[in-house]
């Protein structure tokens, strides 16, 4: 009798264990980060200090108001888009570039695909000869700006001793992601104007000051989740990367204040996010800092990365089919989107 009855208790106890685990449900709240070359995307007005005429009613693009209102519309559209099916909902955090000024953000955060999602803007004029900047948008229900600055990157002329190149900056923006500190890198490179071999200096220039930031950020707080993102104008195994910034390709590689690259996967399965003589490149890139892999800390860590490329922002026929579709081909605008595809993270976090 006295065993029925111990055996009774026992199975009793683990009722209620297990009763109470079934209690305890975990949820976990999703977000995605993502980046997006938006393809020259300028107003309509000439700037006498920007070599932006193509881009104006009479200039070779017949860049009108009525082309602008669509462009627009599309990338507001594509933009809406990004993580939706992980997360049902946009960006938490998209940074941008080939951005002529704020207002084309304005105008872009304005348009019905997005307004009801509340983004801000954080974006600094650049140097750059053709007038694109990058600039970083923020939906204001997770994102809180504390800091913003921008970075030079001083270039000369190898041609010219003295004479600067005039490029991009690198931005740099430090906030609370649902009141968790986190620092954020926009970056757009220089491009391979000139060929990869000839250019491949000013990258691995515009890398050493991604990694002087990132010094800078660490030395501060040496456990700081940091996201650098961008388009690079190199691969995940380009120079610039593999010599500079060194990040590792396996999250179990990445050391303290070390970064890990979730795209060399996506590289060496052969996907990339534009495409160039039937040959793909993965420019745009998201790396990420070791904080961010500690899967058993409190706070967001990283997921899964990501390339958004639906149907709609594949060039459907023609010689560039399977391209992405970009908005300006030799017949002038296409009401396609751009020649990049966005590229994407997603951030995991877990709630008691």
């Amino acid at each position: 009798m006295r065993s029925i009855k111990i055996i009774f208790t026992f199975f009793l106890i683990n009722f209620q264990f297990i009763a109470c685990l079934a209690q305890q449900k975990l949820e976990y709240h999703i977000l995605s980060i993502a980046f997006y070359n938006l393809e020259n995307l300028y107003d309509i007005h000439d700037d006498p200090l920007k070599f932006d005429d193509d881009r104006t009613p009479l200039g070779k693009d017949r860049w009108t108001e009525e082309v602008y209102q669509k462009k627009i519309r599309n990338m507001a559209f594509a933009i809406s888009q990004i993580g939706l099916e992980e997360t049902n909902s946009p960006p938490a955090i998209i940074g941008v570039c080939e951005i002529e000024n704020i207002s084309v953000l304005e105008d872009l955060i304005s348009q019905p695909a997005l307004i009801d999602y509340e983004y801000g803007i954080i974006h600094y004029d650049s140097p750059d000869l053709r007038g694109i900047d990058v600039a970083l948008l923020y939906r204001k229900k997770h994102f809180q700006p504390l800091n913003s600055i921008s970075h030079e990157l001083i270039l000369e002329d190898p041609k010219i001793p003295g004479k600067r190149i005039y490029t991009r900056d690198q931005l740099v923006v430090s906030g609370l992601l649902n009141g968790e500190s986190i620092d954020l890198i926009v970056n757009h490179w220089p491009s391979r104007s000139g060929g990869e071999k000839a250019s491949s200096p000013k990258r691995e220039k515009a890398a050493l000051l991604n990694k002087m930031i990132i010094d800078s950020l660490q030395r501060i707080n040496p456990y700081t989740k940091i996201i650098s993102m961008g388009d690079f104008n190199d691969d995940p195994n380009s120079k610039s990367f593999k010599k500079v910034l060194a990040p590792k390709p396996e999250s179990k590689e990445v050391g303290f204040k070390e970064f890990y690259n979730p795209m060399m996967n996506l590289f060496q399965q052969g996907i990339g996010s534009l495409a160039y003589r039937d040959s793909w490149n993965l420019f745009d890139q998201i790396l990420i800092s070791q904080p961010l892999l500690e899967k058993n800390a409190p706070g967001y860590n990283y997921f899964k990365a990501g390339i958004f490329n639906p149907s709609f922002l594949i060039t459907p026929t023609g010689q560039y089919k399977g391209y992405p579709f970009r908005s300006f081909g030799s017949g002038g605008f296409t009401d396609g989107y751009s020649d990049h595809f966005p590229v994407y993270i997603l951030l995991i976090k877990k709630i008691e």
